[in-house]
């Protein structure tokens, strides 16, 4: 699975390139505050590779119920990299995209918060 490129950013994490990209539009349960926000990293050049699917801990900012949220920032991009990489996240490899989860602490809205 390789990113889409168009809409992706560049960032460079401790000497080495890598896109990432959050998706435009929230699927139905980012949408309704659900699910949390997740954005994908790969690394920057034509080798095929590994791709970083990484669960934020925040709302889409786009959802549809309304909850504030705060921007994910290339500083939180690059910790989620250092994190999946501590935890043997090899963007090189081929293979299945590597899930990391830094969803800690989000909470799901309900039917009843969001009226």
């Amino acid at each position: 699975m390789a990113l889409n490129k168009k809409g992706s950013r560049r960032i460079n994490v401790d000497g080495i390139g890598y896109l990432w990209r959050i998706r435009r539009k929230p699927s139905y349960t980012q949408g309704l505050c659900w699910t949390p926000m997740t954005y994908a990293v790969e690394a920057a050049g034509d080798q095929p590779g590994t791709v970083l699917i990484v669960t934020s801990g925040q709302a889409h900012p786009s959802n549809w119920v309304g909850v504030e949220t705060q921007p994910i920032r290339p500083a939180h991009v690059a910790a989620g990299v250092r994190e999946a990489r501590d935890q043997g996240w090899d963007p090189t490899r081929v293979g299945s995209p590597f899930q990391l989860d830094r969803s800690a602490g989000f909470v799901a809205q309900s039917r009843d918060q969001a009226e």
